[in-house]
């Protein structure tokens, strides 16, 4: 318990799966025609999420407070949905944060 597998690349897959779907989330977000009041939001949280993960440590706290940010930005966008649900999904590979 503890370890996490590495891909043959050296890189964490649960790190992999974040960036993967970071960028796919991003990508729709911005084909999305519609503007909404907090789009800016979204996407300066998925750029802070795609940072993290580029890092390769991304932090539980500050990961979940992002998607907690994103969805609440684009939540009501049923077109970027798919997209968002597994962005929740890779976050939840983390874990939990910490108890205080």
């Amino acid at each position: 318990m503890g370890q996490t597998r590495v891909t043959g690349s050296g890189e964490d897959p649960r790190v992999t799966g974040l960036r993967t779907a970071v960028s796919r989330l991003r990508r729709e977000l911005a084909g999305h025609p519609g503007e909404f009041p907090d789009r800016g939001i979204a996407e300066d949280e998925l750029a802070a999420l795609d940072a993290m993960a580029v890092s390769g440590a991304p932090e539980i706290p500050r990961l979940r407070r992002s998607l907690l940010l994103i969805a609440g930005a684009i939540g009501s966008v049923s077109a970027l949905a798919c997209a968002l649900r597994d962005v929740r999904v890779a976050v939840d590979l983390f874990g939990e944060p910490p108890r205080r």
